[in-house]
């Protein structure tokens, strides 16, 4: 199976790189950016093909991976030369364009096409990305399967009805940066209490992977992460001080509230494309 990007970002390299390592073949690989220096870029550190132009990449590929940004998808497939390369190609497209529904790019593509949509994260570009996957009406179960496995070679991925997108760009695309803000703030007040900048970094980004891998292996058991705050909180205690004051300064609300407003924003850019 080929496999083309039609941007060639941070993302697009990712994923690419995932896809190596997974095993996939550069030959099979296909890329090309408006950005020439990005693009050869992407062949110099992975060996993959370059197309000269987006028609270039569709019609070579089996899998299209629209990689570029929201603003810039109408303008993608509207191109003459594009349409025509899916018509002639059908292959399966895939979008990673925040906030552009399966609707949306529906009413870009010829009816036929296959297309799913996903919603990656940045944590990707480290093998520990969060993806969410649906596909429009023509799309098949195995072709989620292929996109499920492709965006496994750099983390998890799940099938997600779209209704259910916005949330999730709240909880896991726009979520790392929440994540580190607190390793910041965290550090910080290690640094409060004379601890050196770079070591209390170090001590609070372990501690948040090891709180996390502890949520994923207790789940298995059926704990919550509120029975894990228990786990660890002595009554009378110093953990239990800390969480009844982080909470007095409104810590879940603003969290809450961040989820919220990521929700609305990204409803409110689906509106405009």
């Amino acid at each position: 199976m080929s496999y083309g990007f039609i941007g060639a970002g941070n993302m697009a390299r990712a994923i690419i790189g995932g896809m190596i390592a997974s095993g996939i073949a550069a030959a099979e690989i296909y890329v090309t950016d408006a950005d020439q220096q990005a693009r050869n870029a992407v062949a110099d550190e992975y060996g993959v093909r370059l197309g000269e132009t987006n028609a270039d990449v569709a019609s070579a590929a089996d899998v299209v991976i629209l990689a570029v940004k929201p603003h810039v998808i109408p303008a993608v497939l509207k191109d003459e030369a594009m349409r025509d390369a899916l018509e002639k190609r059908d292959p399966l497209l895939v979008s990673i364009a925040a906030g552009v529904s399966v609707e949306t790019l529906s009413r870009l593509v010829p009816p036929r096409i296959h297309l799913v949509r996903v919603m990656p994260n940045v944590n990707a570009m480290v093998g520990a990305g969060m993806a969410a996957v649906c596909g429009n009406k023509v799309a098949t179960g195995d072709d989620i399967a292929t996109v499920i496995e492709l965006f496994e070679t750099v983390g998890q991925a799940i099938e997600l009805e779209e209704k259910d997108f916005a949330a999730f760009t709240a909880l896991a695309g726009s979520a790392p940066a929440y994540v580190f803000g607190f390793i910041e703030a965290l550090a910080r007040g290690g640094v409060k209490h004379g601890i050196p900048k770079a070591l209390a970094v170090k001590i609070a980004t372990q501690t948040l992977l090891g709180s996390a891998t502890m949520v994923q292996q207790r789940a298995a058991a059926g704990l919550t992460p509120a029975d894990l705050i228990d786990m660890v909180s002595s009554p009378g205690g110093t953990t239990v001080a800390g969480t009844v004051a982080m909470e007095a300064a409104g810590f879940s609300p603003a969290v809450v509230c961040a989820v919220d407003a990521v929700v609305d924003k990204d409803r409110e850019l689906a509106s405009e494309v």
